[in-house]
């Protein structure tokens, strides 16, 4: 019931108190530590050796595929630069993940906003379509356009590419932009009406600005996923001179064998210029995601 202090007067201690104590905030259960520490070890094992991979010769990797690299050979990144174009490559995605995100940033927000403050009829339907586009596998898709954009001349050509982006990764962006712009009040838009602002003017001078935030995180999304894509890009882009740098790793395959070095060496000059923009930007990306309530 008691504890004695530096002073050595007792100082009574009952039940209650000994419970608020230990339910005190910051006290945090250590297996809690342990499962962050697994997880952290989980999802960066994988990244680890692809690192050990891109350090080693063929020979040491097909020797000791888990092992640390014994002489690490940097001029693996070197020889991958150059043996895949990197060069070309990474100019290529910046066109084509330029115009994405602007195609995307575009659509996405003109149909958020119709959604999000216009009293559009049969609302809960375009909701309904656009989830079920988000989910729906490209695999279904790529007879038919395969065709069309062969018929519309836009078969292997950047913009054709560009379009097809737009299509795919504008219902996800839409529902996340949505969702932001809801949470912001409608007085600000009756406050513009009544001084004689039309509906763009709304929504250039007023939505915009504080939807600025979820435009950035749709933008962010909207990059790493057009800038990492494969599939399309490989389907829809025959030219070399044309290909984005995601297509830079199949050109290490040799008959029926892969480099696996040189591909290592080439993923990870393909990760940089990504990870460093989401370093710069992961504290708008948490908020504009945070404020969506996309979160769960």
């Amino acid at each position: 019931m008691s504890a004695l202090t530096a002073s050595g007067r007792g100082v009574v201690t009952t039940d209650a108190q000994r419970t608020r104590k230990r339910k005190a905030p910051g006290a945090i259960n250590p297996i809690y530590y342990v499962i962050l520490i697994a997880l952290v070890a989980f999802s960066m094992g994988p990244i680890v050796l692809s690192l050990f991979a891109a350090l080693k010769t063929q020979s040491q990797l097909a020797a000791d595929p888990l092992g640390l690299p014994t002489s690490p050979q940097w001029g693996n990144f070197l020889v991958a630069w150059t043996q895949a174009n990197m060069a070309a490559g990474f100019l290529n995605s910046i066109i084509i993940v330029g115009g994405t995100v602007i195609g995307v940033s575009v659509i996405a927000g003109l149909a958020a906003y119709a959604m999000a403050r216009l009293d559009l009829p049969f609302s809960g339907g375009f909701m309904g379509y656009l989830l079920v586009s988000s989910a729906l596998p490209i695999q279904l898709f790529l007879v038919p356009l395969f065709f069309l954009w062969t018929k519309l001349g836009l078969y292997d050509t950047q913009i054709g590419l560009i379009i097809i982006y737009c299509a795919t990764l504008s219902p996800f962006a839409t529902l996340l932009l949505r969702s932001f712009m809801i949470s912001i009040p409608r007085d600000f838009d009756d406050a513009a009406r009544i001084d004689g602002a039309g509906e763009l003017r709304v929504l250039f001078r007023i939505v915009l600005p504080i939807a600025w935030p979820g435009f950035l995180t749709i933008a962010l999304i909207t990059a790493l996923d057009a800038y990492n894509e494969f599939l399309l890009a490989q389907t829809f882009i025959q030219s070399p001179d044309k290909m984005p740098v995601s297509i830079a790793l199949y050109s290490f395959r040799e008959g029926f064998s892969q480099n696996y070095v040189l591909i290592s060496a080439a993923g990870w000059l393909m990760l940089l210029p990504m990870f460093v923009l989401f370093l710069i930007l992961q504290r708008r990306f948490v908020d504009g995601i945070s404020a969506s309530g996309l979160t769960g």
